[in-house]
């Protein structure tokens, strides 16, 4: 055991400490605005959670520095069925808390929800990695994109399925995409993809997606919906009168007229960067977008270091998912994206996000720390 600590902190010590400094600044910086959005609470539960979630996530961040990439890379399928069997729990486990999706495991002893797909989104980081790292001669080769979309597609198959949460889902698609362009797969498998997208989006439009999920989009740029703001538009012109009503330096932290009294919904979870923008301003708004830009860089910056293909997809996999966060959360609070209930990074609220974000960013360290495997050649069956 004592050999095992020691070599997982050696591991540790070689790894990316910038990448962690930055993600425990960004995250103190997010408990300092969770203890203000949670403040007409009147209780630092919100804080003490969160502050304890960072903990753990920094402890999974020191762990993950030392797996072996190669390791995982030859035993993916396993990760294939932990990743079914973690959904499935969801049939019996499954909570949507009010949301229409059942995406929450509330499981027996423990103490806390935890959200199944934002530790798929590791997973499947890994599994792609190492599919395209087996193919990674044929990249563009028939066998090695369809391999690649059926990992795809089974994972948010399954995920709509069970939890009806198309929105979280499309991480799993925007991760896809971003690691076959980096991967070097042909431009014309995108076109394809995209002139298929757009054959089949009629069809999805009407006999897939709900009534519920067309109002999402619809309301971006048709203004006669709900102009009042009473329905569909509730909470995008609420969240809009928060980001905007701080100007340039904000009302002040714990002074957001809004905010302090809960009028903006899920202030501490998905719309923590309007209540941000009420009380710190645009200000504030801009010194949240460059941390996150600065751990989103460190993460592309140490994937380009590496000669290792396998190590490259890792972290370019990893900024995607962290990229397409950012950008949905942030989009939807300025109005210019459908709410599909994705949480800021480090920021926002959340246990199970923020342990995971930390655990997929630990892959990134241990890249930082093993930038080619030790072995002169690898094989990795492919399939």
């Amino acid at each position: 055991m004592r050999r095992a600590l020691q070599k997982i902190w050696n591991v540790f010590m070689k790894g990316d400490l910038i990448l962690l400094l930055l993600c425990v600044v960004a995250s103190a910086f997010g408990c300092l605005c969770i203890a203000s959005a949670t403040n007409h609470h009147e209780t630092i539960r919100y804080v003490i959670v969160q502050a304890a979630a960072i903990v753990l996530g920094v402890m999974c961040y020191v762990a993950v520095s030392a797996i072996d990439l190669d390791f995982v890379s030859e035993h993916r399928g396993v990760l294939v069925v932990f990743n079914i069997f973690l959904l499935l729990l969801l049939i019996p486990f499954g909570v949507d808390f009010n949301s229409g999706n059942k995406s929450w495991l509330d499981l027996p002893l423990m103490p806390v929800s935890i959200q199944p797909a934002e530790i798929c989104k590791i997973t499947f980081v890994l599994i792609l990695a190492s599919v395209m790292a087996s193919h990674q001669q044929r990249i563009s080769s028939v066998k090695s994109v369809f391999s690649m979309l059926f990992h795809m597609l089974l994972l948010v198959g399954t995920n709509i399925v069970i939890s009806k949460d198309a929105g979280v889902s499309l991480i799993f698609v925007f991760i896809f995409i971003g690691m076959a362009f980096a991967g070097g797969v042909s431009m014309f498998w995108f076109v394809l993809g995209g002139g298929a997208i757009a054959a089949g989006a009629p069809v999805i439009w009407n006999f897939v997606m709900s009534e519920r999920q067309r109002k999402r989009f619809e309301v971006l740029w048709n203004p006669d919906i709900d102009p009042m703001g009473l329905n569909e538009r509730y909470h995008s012109m609420r969240s809009l009168k928060s980001l905007t009503g701080g100007g340039l330096t904000g009302q002040g932290l714990f002074n957001g007229n809004r905010t302090q009294i809960g009028a903006l919904p899920a202030q501490h979870t998905d719309y923590i960067f309007s209540a941000i923008g009420e009380e710190m301003g645009y200000i504030g708004c801009i010194v949240v977008l460059i941390l996150l830009l600065a751990i989103v860089v460190r993460v592309v910056q140490v994937g380009s270091r590496s000669q290792n293909y396998l190590r490259r997809m890792v972290c370019f996999g990893s900024a995607m998912a962290l990229i397409f966060q950012i950008c949905s959360n942030v989009g939807m609070c300025i109005g210019v994206t459908p709410v599909i209930g994705l949480t800021l990074p480090f920021i926002s609220y959340g246990g199970s996000s923020i342990v995971s974000l930390y655990a997929m960013l630990g892959l990134v360290s241990g890249v930082k720390a093993r930038p080619a495997p030790k072995r002169r050649e690898l094989y990795v069956r492919p399939y």
